[in-house]
Formats: C-alpha cells, structure tokens, sequence
C-alpha cells in the first residue's frame, strides 16, 4: 500500500463522500493532519485505506485489497457492508459493533458552562487518566497533540483530570463528540457540563456537534439526552483484532 501525500488528500475526498454524521475518519485525517491514507496504486487507486490510531475507514473493491495490507492492522473499521468478508479474512474473529448516530439540531439551545479549553500546561493532570478513557487522546496523536491542537474542555480536580469532552472528528460540516469522566467523578453532570462547553466550541467554528455511541450505553445516551441530541441512524462498526467493547 502507498501512503498519499497529504497535498493529494483532496482528490480522495469523493471516496467517502458525501459527509454524514458519525465517523470522520478521511475527514480528520485530510484537516488534522493526524493519521494517514493509503492506496493499493496511485493513480487511480481501486482500495482507500484511511487510519488513525485504533480507527479505520476502508473503501474501494474489497477483492481489490492487497493481502497484507491489513496484516497488524487493529480497532475499529468504519466500512460498508461489502468489507465483512475481507476483514474475516485478516481476522476470522472480526465483530460487530453496533452504533447510534445522533445530531444536535441548529434550533436546540444549550447553555454554555464554564468549563475551561484545556492547554499543553495541563499535561501533568493526565498521568494518572484511568485505561479505559485513554482512547479519548488518539485520534489528535496523543494527550501532546490533543492538547497542542486546543480543542479540549475539561475538569481538572486536585491535579488530575475528572472529566472532558474532545472533538474525536472533525470534519467540514460536523464535528462528533468523544466524552470520559474518571469513575471517581461520575454522576457529578460533569460529562454533560464538558460536552456542553465543547458544541459552544463546535458552532462557533460552524460546525455541527454529532453523538455517537453504543445503544445500550444508557450513560452516553443519557448526556445525548439531557443537551437534546437527536437520533440521525443507527450505524455499525467492525471490530478488528480487538474487541467489541461492553456497557454498563
């Protein structure tokens, strides 16, 4: 697979076309400049590959995939239907992960509390960030380039991050939501209060906040809830060497 300068992103672009709210993944990569798009030939490529850190988007001719070019590949693939059987091929364990796509309508108002942006200052409160929300940093790079790009709000207690709310897509038109609270700081209303100040962000770019999350995650679906996200589609993602992660 050929990795594609980014000053070409752009003629890919109709590959994941048209945007929809939900996973960005070309998107962020192509505006971030975070992650990378590979193609099985250039020009003219039949497969479009586009990663980030436990993320994936695939499009193209599946019978057209060179056989190793998932071969270490690992996380979550956002990818039509058409994709399954090559994915079982590299990983016969492949899962489904099934989503909920929700949109905040431009007429829903939402206050916006103060939560501050978080700084590359704040690095320290990340240290001690529990495992299961370190998957909030990756698509920026990392808690250094999250933090570099200035596009977190959080809560910092005691030194130490409780909660925040990051972009973890931007696209041109709609920008999705990712939210952790440290458990030691749940059912406190500060993931809402984090995800709250962030959709002030996202408008004032002239985007559109979207929410995605596991339909049986009554938590998430409850902040939805509470700003007035509503329901967009009901999606799925595949899961690739790793596994489909459980609620409570």
């Amino acid at each position: 697979m050929l990795t594609v300068a980014p000053d070409r992103l752009p003629a890919l672009r109709p590959w994941f076309a048209p945007e929809r709210p939900g996973p960005l993944i070309f998107e962020h990569v192509a505006r971030t400049g975070h992650g990378r798009v590979q193609v099985d030939r250039w020009p003219d490529p039949r497969v479009v590959v586009a990663a980030l850190p436990g993320n994936l988007a695939l499009r193209g001719a599946p019978d057209r995939l060179p056989p190793d070019a998932l071969d270490g590949a690992a996380g979550f693939v956002e990818a039509p239907p058409d994709w399954l059987p090559a994915l079982r091929a590299a990983d016969p364990a492949a899962g489904v992960w099934n989503r909920l796509v929700a949109v905040l309508p431009a007429g829903v108002a939402v206050r916006a509390p103060d939560v501050r942006l978080l700084t590359p200052a704040d690095a320290p409160a990340f240290a001690a960030l529990d495992a299961d929300s370190a998957w909030i940093a990756e698509t920026w790079g990392g808690v250094p380039g999250l933090l570099a790009a200035g596009v977190a709000r959080g809560v910092v207690v005691e030194g130490r991050v409780a909660a925040l709310a990051v972009p973890f897509y931007v696209g041109g038109t709609y920008e999705d939501i990712g939210v952790v609270t440290e458990p030691a700081h749940r059912r406190r209303g500060l993931s809402t209060a984090c995800a709250a100040a962030l959709v002030a962000d996202i408008r004032a770019r002239g985007h559109v906040p979207t929410w995605t999350t596991s339909p049986d995650n009554t938590g998430s679906l409850a902040v939805a809830a509470r700003l007035g996200f509503v329901h967009d589609r009901d999606d799925v993602l595949y899961a690739l060497r790793t596994r489909v992660p459980v609620s409570y």
